[in-house]
């Protein structure tokens, strides 16, 4: 039985949790009585706050990853995550919130509706698209009526809860000029909503310069420090709620980053211009299981984040956030009640001075904004050393215990490794989809129809299939012409069969969904049929009007006949949704049973795959998917996500090839795999592997202050060099300033140990510290191994 409209509507209205502004739950030392704020910060029963949030999408991960993810989110020191909703195993808000609470921290939650996040159709349901007359995110009666009376449900369960909230929009400034006078309107809307319902929090609309009272609009980018123009009101605080870690990617894309040294500088900076409250996004990415991810939006999520995809550290950028946390925690009573001076100490040079009156407590941030050359501040008579574009924080403005360059972290790379037991068994099984013929569809229609009316979300696929009559003296007469099959889409991809024989595929791009595929084919005197499968992959985000995109066959032409150019676009086509083993669901163990597999063969388009794998074991683990093309993958009746390892990058690589496979998905034995290929691949070469963080480095100078955490108010391999190392984590080489001896201190030094200390200094492996061109550099990289390997 269907869930009612009604019922969908709590369900399935998605709001996806993500920033950070001031909802709260319970917090460890007892209730929180209250959040107010004024113009420098978020006010916690009483107390003026700084804050450090991780945004964490829980339906991103499984809630056996919860608690890990959770703890590694306040060892990095965090006080507070960020989220989204539906309300069951993967999506119970409520056991998120609540393992939180259990580790102590502050929870906040954006309500949205819309919350973009790369998510599928920016968390609406896609029947919302279908009432009357409704436009999205405006002054329009029939929006508002279902945006209030979600926003009313959230509200309600997290008071039956004890539970609080407080975000509403995300980023309206983005589209709110396509509305005129209605989006100015519905911005004053939305927040006098908010705000009536009386949740004893704060609001906060992002990117929203006018936002009204008393609502605080806040920053979202890379560097709000420098971007931000503050608050629309003096009495609200600066907040920046969303800190983009990295860059979330889509099929198609090159590999991306963020420096941990970058992102470490944009924080520092931001706090050091009256900032009290920063929210990265992501701290915690993920992965988009099923068809959750938004158009072209890869299956791994934000994986550049301070805890990657399987949510294992990524070093030195989880560290390095946590060492600028404590080192900006030793400065809060000048941050908070102190007065902010600036003081110009040269060219590209500047100190911001925090200093409470008639009191010692004081705090500096001397910053080198020069993107490459470093050099000299004096301040107060002393001269620091700060590296290009950096800042250095002294808590007592003497003591400089933190730059935003020099990194004291460890260093971290993955490792993959082929799991044995897992890809013992290679017996994998196909099945084949059937092409459909016009007369086996179900929809019919004079023209090719929209995409997404017809398949509303429920699948990615529409098949569109048309016949047409030739005469023997239609087709070419000579042997090098051949007819080509001519279609113009509208996104966002399709495979092209003409008498049941697959001719290709076609795709657009995440920045220009449409497309065209031209492709010879074989015709025959008399009947000629023409199937082609449209897809999404994901549905738009993002912009205005997000409820009127299209896509799909716009136009079919055959070229090269005789007799001229055919045009099928007025042709009698049909339209079947979805494809059958998605229908019977033959990815689980029940619907596996309901067709006829035969032995796996290569290269088969629309094809089928499974096998029974044993489990990996208790590391995380993943799915190397190299030898295929497109499609999706199932373990055990669970997607795990769309691949799309045949668009290449414009470095001639799969955008991803390694697919995240939870540890709750598998079972002791009996695991099934199924993988649905759309234009064909190699199945023996997919393979199952344990994922680590097992290459640690370490790198330092002479110059890097002593660690942050030395300050307070009252079985391996190793490969080592002092002098002059160059290269990164995983690869670094010997300079030519290396000092032989600098391996074995190291090794006597640390070899069986789980932590050591080591000097760093020339004299203490021997090293020539006149050497030209040494920078006196110790760099330290171990490959970390259990005494059981099978740990």
């Amino acid at each position: 039985m269907s869930p009612s409209r009604s019922e969908l509507c709590m369900l399935r209205f998605l709001c996806l949790l993500i920033l950070a502004v001031a909802a709260v739950t319970a917090h460890g030392k007892g209730e929180v009585n209250g959040v107010t704020y004024d113009g420098r910060s978020l006010i916690i029963n009483g107390k003026r706050n700084l804050l450090f949030s991780g945004s964490i999408h829980y339906p991103r991960s499984t809630p056996e990853m919860w608690p890990g993810i959770i703890a590694k989110a306040k060892q990095g020191d965090r006080s507070g995550l960020l989220f989204q909703f539906n309300f069951q195993g993967r999506l119970d808000v409520i056991k998120f919130i609540k393992l939180i609470q259990k580790q102590g921290l502050y929870v906040t939650l954006r309500i949205g509706p819309f919350i973009e996040a790369e998510w599928n159709f920016g968390g609406f349901p896609f029947w919302l698209k279908e009432v009357n007359n409704i436009t999205f995110r405006s002054d329009n009666p029939p929006f508002k009526y279902h945006m209030k009376k979600f926003t009313k449900m959230v509200v309600k369960m997290m008071k039956d809860e004890k539970l609080f909230i407080p975000k509403i929009e995300n980023e309206y400034n983005n589209v709110a000029l396509a509305f005129k006078e209605n989006g100015a309107r519905y911005v004053q809307w939305a927040g006098r909503m908010a705000v009536g319902l009386k949740t004893g929090v704060p609001w906060v609309m992002c990117k929203q310069k006018d936002a009204p009272d008393p609502v605080i609009n806040s920053c979202n980018g890379r560097n709000c420090g420098d971007t931000f123009t503050g608050p629309n009101k003096p009495h609200k605080p600066v907040l920046w709620t969303e800190n983009w870690t990295a860059q979330y990617r889509v099929f198609g894309d090159p590999p991306s980053q963020r420096s941990a040294e970058d992102l470490a500088y944009s924080v520092a900076r931001f706090f050091s211009k009256n900032g009290t409250l920063t929210n990265y996004y992501m701290y915690y990415g993920g992965t988009n299981f099923g068809r959750t991810g938004s158009s072209f939006v890869m299956t791994r999520y934000y994986d550049e984040a301070p805890l990657d995809e399987f949510g294992l550290k990524k070093e030195p950028k989880w560290g390095h956030l946590r060492d600028l946390h404590s080192a900006l925690k030793l400065s809060r009573k000048a941050l908070l009640w102190g007065t902010n001076t600036v003081h110009p100490l040269g060219e590209d040079l500047e100190a911001h001075v925090y200093k409470k009156q008639r009191s010692n407590v004081c705090v500096a941030f001397l910053s080198n904004s020069n993107p490459r050359i470093d050099k000299i501040a004096n301040f107060k008579g002393v001269d620091y050393f700060l590296p290009h574009h950096s800042i250095s924080i002294l808590p007592d403005c003497k003591t400089e215990i933190y730059n935003t360059q020099r990194v004291n972290s460890q260093h971290n790379t993955r490792t993959y490794h082929l799991a044995k037991e897992a890809n013992r068994n290679q017996d994998w099984k196909m099945y084949q989809e059937s092409i459909p013929t016009v007369g086996q569809t179900h929809i019919k229609a004079n023209q090719p129809l929209e995409l997404m009316n017809l398949t509303k979300d429920t699948t990615d696929y529409l098949w569109y299939a048309t016949s047409f009559n030739l005469e023997e003296e239609d087709l070419p007469m000579r042997h090098d012409i051949r007819p080509v099959i001519q279609v113009s889409s509208l996104g966002h991809a399709l495979h092209g069969f003409v008498n049941d024989v697959y001719i290709g595929s076609g795709h657009g791009t995440n920045i220009d969904k449409s497309f065209s595929l031209s492709k010879p084919a074989h015709l025959k005197a008399g009947t000629n049929h023409i199937s082609l499968l449209g897809m999404t992959v994901g549905l738009p985000d993002s912009g205005a009007l997000l409820e009127h995109r299209i896509a799909g066959v716009h136009r079919v032409v055959v070229q090269g006949l005789n007799t001229g150019t055919l045009d099928l676009s007025a042709n009698v086509w049909g339209h079947e949704i979805g494809v059958l083993g998605e229908k019977l669901r033959i990815y689980n163990h029940r619907g596996s049973h309901l067709v006829q597999w035969t032995d796996a063969k290569k290269r088969t388009p629309l094809t089928w795959y499974k096998i029974l794998r044993r489990p990996a074991w208790r590391r995380p683990s993943g799915d190397r998917h190299g030898s295929m093309g497109k499609g999706m993958v199932w373990i055990n009746g669970e997607s795990i996500g769309r691949y799309w390892v045949s668009y290449l990058s414009p470095l001639g690589k799969p955008s991803q090839s390694m697919y995240h496979i939870p540890r709750s998905f598998l079972k002791p034995s009996g695991n099934l795999m199924v993988v649905f290929e759309e234009t064909g691949g190699n199945p023996e070469e997919i393979a199952v592997v344990t994922v680590r963080r097992d290459n640690i480095c370490t790198i330092v100078t002479e110059f890097h202050p002593a660690h942050v955490t030395s300050w307070a108010r009252e079985n391996s391999q190793i490969r080592t060099s002092f002098g002059n190392p160059t290269g990164s984590c995983g690869s670094l080489k010997a300079g030519s300033c290396h000092a032989t001896a600098a391996k074995s201190v190291v090794e006597k030094a640390c070899l069986g140990k789980s932590t050591c200390v080591l000097p760093v200094k020339a004299e203490a492996y021997g090293a020539d510290a006149g050497c030209p061109g040494s920078t006196n550099t110790l760099a330290v990289q171990v490959k970390c191994a259990r005494k059981n390997p099978n740990a």
